[in-house]
């Protein structure tokens, strides 16, 4: 979403005396003397990571494009491949006139789709801004692509804002596309042309893009339920108890018996899987995902995480149980939810306790995101806590405090850190 600060130019600015004056600004800050006015603050941050680098302003820092068959493959693993047509249209008919390109990205800043002006295309594959290109700051210093996945934001960048000196003739607007069910960065929006050409209205085109393709992904995702449901419905109506239908990534698109509210563990046939109010439950293959089934009369899922050495989860249940090996960050989430108790955290506040601050909610909600695809409904969300019929029991091994367990220890989350001199049996119950 578009925010306060986002546009790098205001109405009626002249662009040309704006554009000398930054150029002027760059060299001074970068060359360690005191510049004739104050870079924005987002371009302070962004100059001030890439001169850690080590990254060259004066010449083109080394482009690598991906082969034509490498950015095809990552193409069809791209959920945005469902949206790109909806994104030509949306500036086709305006692109030429305009002089600019749309370029969307992955999640990791790789260039899949670049579309627009003729000329502005001719012009972009000389600065290597080519499908396959890598557009991170770590690869090519401050650009609005590179620089909004660093900041998690909107980013609008004129002329010399660039690092790159071949950049400075350029302007580029770039916003975040975020899977709609998850927070998860799906990959970057971004037009970009040539520097004198900008217009204040460029940043309300990228949201309307950004908008139009988060709302075309969710119904996306709406359609593939229905279609599911409507394939597993001879299969349903044999079924008589409760059951769950999720799709092949654990989504939900029918209960019976059960409230679940969206997600469960991604099933697999070759093991249970816990369900909060099911318990272990055993998936079965129907149509394009799966009907879940309680495996047995106990309902209670019981959770141990093990921090006694390498984090270690075993879920349990009626039936044999499953244990899985979770990052150090999985871990974290978890002991701080347990600490948590009932009263469960915001994403806000569990962003402080990550990371220190609120400005990483995104991140903080795309973590769980992946911790949800491996526990499901374990997790429940707003507020985030361990759902109701779930035990949680923690082993810390022989360590008398948290600040004892090597997790902890080695922890660098704020949360963690604040209660470091905790007994460990205040903690575990």
């Amino acid at each position: 979403m578009i925010v306060s600060g986002f546009g790098a130019i205001e109405q009626g600015t002249d662009l040309q005396a704006y554009a000398r004056a930054l150029a002027r600004t760059h060299h001074a800050v970068l060359g360690g003397s005191r510049p004739p006015m104050r870079p924005r603050d987002l371009v302070a941050r962004s100059w001030s990571r890439v001169l850690a680098l080590g990254l060259d302003p004066d010449g083109r820092n080394t482009r690598d494009p991906l082969s034509v068959a490498e950015v095809e493959r990552l193409r069809r693993e791209s959920p945005l491949s469902s949206v790109i047509t909806e994104l030509r249209g949306l500036i086709s008919a305006v692109a030429d006139a305009s002089q600019f390109l749309l370029v969307v990205t992955n999640g990791e800043g790789v260039i899949l789709w670049r579309e627009g002006a003729a000329r502005t295309r001719i012009r972009a594959d000389s600065l290597g801004f080519v499908e396959g290109a890598l557009w991170t700051e770590s690869a090519v210093g401050t650009n609005a692509i590179g620089t909004a996945i660093a900041e998690a934001a909107p980013v609008q960048l004129f002329s010399a804002e660039h690092f790159e000196q071949p950049q400075h003739p350029w302007y580029c607007t770039a916003a975040p596309i975020h899977d709609p069910r998850t927070g998860e960065l799906l990959g970057i929006v971004d037009v970009s042309g040539p520097a004198m050409t900008l217009h204040p209205t460029i940043g309300a085109l990228v949201e309307t893009a950004v908008r139009l393709a988060e709302l075309r992904l969710w119904r996306h995702h709406e359609h593939r339920l229905e279609q599911l449901r409507t394939a597993a419905a001879p299969r349903l109506a044999a079924v008589d108890g409760p059951l769950l239908l999720v799709d092949e990534h654990g989504w939900v698109a029918h209960s019976t018996g059960i409230t679940v509210r969206d997600r469960i563990a991604v099933p697999r046939g070759d093991r249970a899987i816990a369900v909060p109010g099911l318990g272990l439950c055993l998936p079965e293959a129907v149509a394009n995902g799966w009907l879940v089934l309680p495996a047995g009369s106990d309902n209670t899922v019981r959770l141990l995480l093990d921090l006694s050495g390498q984090p270690l989860i075993e879920v349990s249940g009626s039936g044999a149980p499953w244990r899985s090996s979770p990052t150090a960050r999985h871990a974290e989430i978890l002991l701080l939810l347990h600490l948590a108790g009932s009263a469960g955290l915001s994403a806000a506040a569990l962003s402080s306790a990550l990371y220190g601050d609120a400005d990483h909610v995104v991140t903080a909600r795309a973590e769980v995101s992946r911790l949800r695809k491996i526990l499901g409904a374990v997790v429940d969300t707003r507020p985030y806590r361990l759902a109701d019929g779930v035990e949680l029991r923690v082993d810390f091994g022989q360590a008398e405090h948290l600040r004892d367990c090597a997790l902890v220890h080695d922890s660098t989350a704020p949360g963690l850190r604040r209660v470091a001199d905790r007994p460990v049996q205040h903690v575990v119950p």
